[in-house]
């Protein structure tokens, strides 16, 4: 492996996408992706090639950015994420088939921005599943979250300190994270693959749509300084952290999103448009 496409520990740069091993596949260009889109996929299947906003990749072996979940807050303060509305797409043959698609600003936000990384195959990924989309406390990445149940509803009160709350990992009030399941609840008759979704409540949030290229997407996919994101890491699809390892600083990933695995670094205060070719949902 060039060593080069992984973060030295004297400073921040940018570096050249490394394409390791499942990678190959999210880090196609987008010509490439489109031949391999008309090869592997049919027209109007539940996967292929698709665009989405994600958090921007800035260093490591990473091929893209993690996609951004749109959330909301409930007239009870509960955090919840948004999914896609579901309705039936006729395909070429005539069959059809449900998929979850909506527009959002000038955005069209689809189940498909997530279906990488086994991700894809997750019951919470269905459009007829039956879950609700509260964003529940998933413990152990954040001592914080030790006084919450796992699975409990995460509440904005939970995030009241987020203007000056530290962990001594990055700089106080750069936001307050949490590490939550999403879609994933289970009845206790079988077990429900999770999908992991991180949170973080941010003063910076309030500034992303004026920095971004999609400004109202951002507007209705964030609020009350929250924002979320699937936390797949696009390299091999491990969960990163904001502020979570004290390695961070050794590659100048303080106040970023830092993979302990291979170094990449995400920057959740850098929205960008991207595209990648999702795998089809498991039939």
């Amino acid at each position: 492996m060039d060593e080069d496409k992984y973060p030295s520990e004297s400073g921040r740069r940018r570096f050249v996408k490394g394409v390791v091993g499942s990678a190959t596949l999210t880090g196609a260009g987008t010509a490439a992706t489109a031949a391999l889109n008309t090869a592997t996929y049919e027209v109007g299947g539940t996967g292929g090639l698709t665009d989405y906003v994600g958090i921007e990749n800035t260093a490591g072996p990473a091929p893209r950015g993690m996609p951004i979940v749109p959330l909301t807050v409930d007239d009870e303060g509960y955090l919840k994420g948004i999914w896609p509305e579901t309705k039936e797409e006729v395909r070429e043959d005539g069959s059809t088939i449900v998929v979850t698609e909506q527009q959002m600003g000038e955005v069209t936000y689809t189940g498909r921005w997530f279906q990488y990384c086994g991700a894809q195959t997750a019951q919470g990924l269905r459009p007829e599943a039956d879950q609700d989309n509260f964003l529940r406390s998933s413990p152990g990445m954040y001592d914080w979250q030790d006084e919450l149940d796992p699975g409990e509803k995460l509440h904005v009160d939970d995030f009241s300190d987020y203007e000056t709350w530290t962990n001594d990992i990055g700089s106080r009030g750069a936001g307050k994270p949490a590490q939550t399941t999403w879609r994933s609840q289970s009845d206790g008759d079988e077990d429900v693959q999770e999908l992991p979704v991180q949170v973080l409540r941010s003063p910076k949030v309030s500034n992303l749509p004026e920095a971004s290229t999609t400004p109202a997407f951002l507007r209705e996919a964030t609020e009350s300084d929250f924002v979320a994101w699937l936390d797949k890491c696009t390299h091999f699809c491990c969960t990163p952290g904001f502020n979570s390892s004290r390695d961070a600083s050794k590659f100048g990933a303080e106040d970023a999103v830092y993979c302990q695995c291979h170094q990449s670094v995400y920057d959740v205060f850098s929205p960008v448009e991207l595209s990648f070719p999702a795998f089809p949902r498991s039939e």
